[in-house]
C-alpha cells in the first residue's frame, strides 16, 4: 500500500517506492527501515513468489533482490522485474556472490550489486542517485533550452569596458575545470556569473548547486556543505547528503565564503586540497568531482590580514578572480539595462511593451544605485506596475529614493573610465544641468535664478544663449 504522500494529487512529491526481497527476516527488517528513515516507501517480501505477486499490482521505483531466495534465484525475479517495468531501479544483494554474478546481474540490467554485509548508507546512496537520475534528466532535457537562452554570454548586459573584460574572462574560463572566484557587491549578480560559467561549460548537463553561507546558521552550515549521518545531531532523524554529493559532475557556487566561520574554512580548505568530504557524524571519506566557484561581497585579502579568513583558503579559492563592478562605475550600461528589464517586466505581466522617456533616462543615471543590478531591477518593475497601460514611463513612476535623490545632488556622480573623459563637455552639462535646476526652482525667472547662482542676470542669459537653452527656459524676466 502507498504511503500517503505518494498518492496521486499530494502536495509534495511522492516518495520513491522500493521492493526489498530478502529472505533472511532480520536483514529485510533493518534495509526497511534504513531506506524508510531515508526518504524511502518500502514493502517487504520474504520470497520470489510474494516478490512476482507485488510487482504484478504495483509498479515500483527500486528493487533490492537477494540472489539466493529458497523457493527461486533472484536473478528470476530481476528478470520479471525489467520485462515488466524496464526503467525499474534494481540493486542484487548476495552473501556468496563473486564477479561472475555481479557481471551477470549488471548484463541483465540491474543498476549495482553489493555483497553482504553491506554499508545500509551505500545502499541508500545507490538506490537516490539511480532513481532520481531519469528524473533529474527529464527535468533537465525541458529546461536545458531555457537555461542555455538565459546564460548566454550576451544575456549578461554590459558595453562598458570593465564588463567587455569581465565577459573576455568568462570565454576564458567557462571551458576550464578551474575554480573561480567572483568578487563584487551585493546584488552585482555574481549568482548569475557563476551559473553562465557553468552553463557554458562541459559540465552544463550536470548540476548546478548554490550554497549561501550567509543564508544558513552556522551550527548547520557544516551538515549543509558536507551532509550528515542520522543521529549526527539532535534533530537529524534521517540521514542527509551534503551540497558537495549534489553538485558531483556538476557546478558548486559557494556565495558570501567571506561570512564563513574559521572551523568551517578548514574543512572547505580540506575538500578542495583532497577533494573528498565526510559527512557530519561519519568518518567515511567520500570522494567527489565537481567545480567550485565561490563569490564574496568582501574584500577577502583585508579578512586575512585582520585574522578572519584563511590565506591558504584565499589562495584555493583565488585561482581566477573575475570582479564584477558596481552600478555607479559603469553608468553607461543604465539604459540598456533599465530598457532590459522593462521588456522583461512587461513580458512578465502581459503588458505591451513600454518605452523610458529621456527624462526617466536620465533620472536612472543620475541615481548610485546602492543596491547595484538587483535594485535597478526592482525600480524599473515598480514604474512599469504604477504606470499600468501607458506607453511611457516617466519619472514619477520610479520609487520616491530613486527621484528625490537625484532632484538635490548638486553634483551627479561622474565615474572615470580608463580612456579618460572629456571635461569641456562634462563641466558644460554640469553647468547645464546647475542652471536648468535653478530655473525649474523659481518658476523659469532668470532673475531668481541668477541671483540663486550668484550671478548677474546678464551673465546668465549669455551663459543660456552659449548653452542653446533659450528653448528650454521661460522668458519671465
Amino acid at each position: 500500500m502507498l504511503p500517503e504522500s505518494s498518492e496521486p494529487g499530494a502536495a509534495r512529491r511522492p516518495k520513491p517506492c522500493v521492493l526489498v526481497v530478502e529472505d533472511e527476516s532480520d536483514l529485510r527488517e533493518l534495509v526497511a527501515e534504513s531506506l524508510e528513515a531515508d526518504g524511502f516507501a518500502v514493502a517487504q517480501a520474504p520470497d520470489a513468489a510474494e516478490a512476482h505477486a507485488r510487482l504484478k499490482g504495483f509498479a515500483y521505483d527500486a528493487l533490492v533482490v537477494d540472489l539466493r531466495l529458497p523457493d527461486a534465484n533472484g536473478m528470476d525475479v530481476l528478470g520479471a522485474a525489467l520485462e515488466r517495468y524496464p526503467k525499474i531501479v534494481a540493486v542484487v544483494i548476495t552473501g556468496y556472490g563473486g564477479v561472475t554474478e555481479a557481471v551477470a546481474a549488471i548484463k541483465q540490467g540491474a543498476t549495482d550489486f553489493l555483497i553482504k554485509p553491506f554499508q545500509l548508507t551505500q545502499l541508500s546512496r545507490i538506490l537516490h542517485a539511480a532513481v532520481n537520475e531519469p528524473r533529474l534528466r527529464e527535468e533537465n532535457a525541458t529546461l536545458r533550452a531555457q537555461l542555455h537562452e538565459r546564460y548566454r554570454f550576451d544575456n549578461v548586459i554590459g558595453q562598458s569596458a570593465a564588463m567587455q573584460h569581465v565577459f573576455s574572462t568568462l570565454e576564458l574560463v567557462s571551458p576550464m575545470n578551474s575554480t573561480v572566484l567572483i568578487q563584487g557587491e551585493t546584488g552585482t549578480g555574481k549568482e548569475l556569473i557563476a551559473r553562465t560559467i557553468h552553463h557554458n561549460s562541459p559540465r552544463a548537463d550536470q548540476r548546478f548547486v548554490a550554497f549561501n553561507a550567509a543564508a544558513i546558521p552556522e551550527p548547520l552550515a557544516e551538515a549543509e556543505l558536507f551532509g550528515h549521518a542520522k543521529g549526527a545531531f539532535t534533530g537529524a532523524v534521517n540521514g542527509r547528503i551534503g551540497r558537495f554529493e549534489l553538485a558531483h559532475k556538476g557546478t558548486l557556487f559557494i556565495d558570501e565564503v567571506g561570512l564563513m566561520s574559521l572551523a568551517l574554512q578548514a574543512k572547505l580548505l580540506r575538500a578542495l586540497q583532497e577533494r573528498e568530504i565526510e559527512r557530519v557524524g561519519e568518518s567515511r571519506s567520500i570522494k567527489f568531482d565537481a567545480r567550485v566557484i565561490a563569490a564574496t561581497n568582501s574584500d577577502l585579502r583585508k579578512l586575512v590580514k585582520a585574522g578572519t579568513f584563511r590565506e591558504d583558503l584565499y589562495y584555493r579559492l583565488n585561482v581566477i578572480p573575475v570582479a564584477l563592478p558596481p552600478l555607479r562605475e559603469r553608468r553607461e550600461d543604465i539604459p540598456l539595462l533599465a530598457r532590459h528589464f522593462v521588456q522583461k517586466s512587461c513580458k512578465n505581466n502581459g503588458l505591451p511593451l513600454k518605452t523610458l522617456t529621456q527624462e526617466t533616462v536620465r533620472c536612472l543615471m543620475g541615481y548610485s544605485w546602492p543596491g547595484n543590478i538587483r535594485q535597478i531591477e526592482n525600480a524599473i518593475e515598480h514604474a512599469v506596475a504604477m504606470t499600468g497601460h501607458e506607453r511611457e514611463v516617466p519619472p514619477s513612476a520610479l520609487p520616491e529614493e530613486v527621484v528625490e535623490p537625484a532632484r538635490s545632488l548638486l553634483l551627479p556622480a561622474v565615474s572615470i573610465p580608463d580612456e579618460g573623459i572629456n571635461f569641456a563637455s562634462v563641466v558644460s552639462q554640469l553647468e547645464r544641468e546647475l542652471i536648468l535646476r535653478c530655473l525649474e526652482k523659481t518658476g523659469g525667472n532668470k532673475r531668481q535664478a541668477a541671483r540663486l547662482l550668484h550671478l548677474s542676470r546678464t551673465t546668465l542669459i549669455d551663459k543660456l544663449q552659449r548653452l542653446n537653452l533659450g528653448g528650454e527656459t521661460t522668458s519671465a524676466a
